[in-house]
């Protein structure tokens, strides 16, 4: 089964969690921002996306440009931002098993298939 970091006022996690559905797959939807992943949860899922805390950032949100931008945080603190901010996280992240994709655009998600 698929799990899906989702964020109903987003078109391209709309257009993702669609395209999922389209395909007949099972997913279990995450509305992460009623839901706040613990940083555990993030730990693993960027375990699984590859990636480093600050790579998941959304660097246009305006909490980021007022009290982040230009400055340097350990992956550790990111996590923690990430858990107290989660407006910041990247959008939508699709979980598989082992595997994860950040569906931007939405056709990444295929990969999982």
């Amino acid at each position: 089964m698929l799990k899906i970091y989702h964020n109903p006022r987003c078109r391209k996690s709309r257009e993702t969690l669609q395209l999922i559905k389209d395909h007949g797959k099972d997913v279990e939807v995450v509305e992460y921002l009623n839901e706040i992943p613990s940083v555990e949860t993030l730990r693993s899922v960027l375990k699984k996306l590859g990636l480093k805390p600050v790579e998941i950032v959304r660097k246009g949100e305006a909490v980021f440009k007022e009290q982040f931008k230009g400055k340097d945080f350990t992956d550790e603190e990111w996590l923690n931002i990430l858990h107290e901010n989660p407006k910041l996280i990247e959008r939508p992240i699709v979980v598989e098993g082992n595997k994860a994709i950040i569906g931007r655009p939405p056709v990444n998600v295929k990969e999982l298939f």
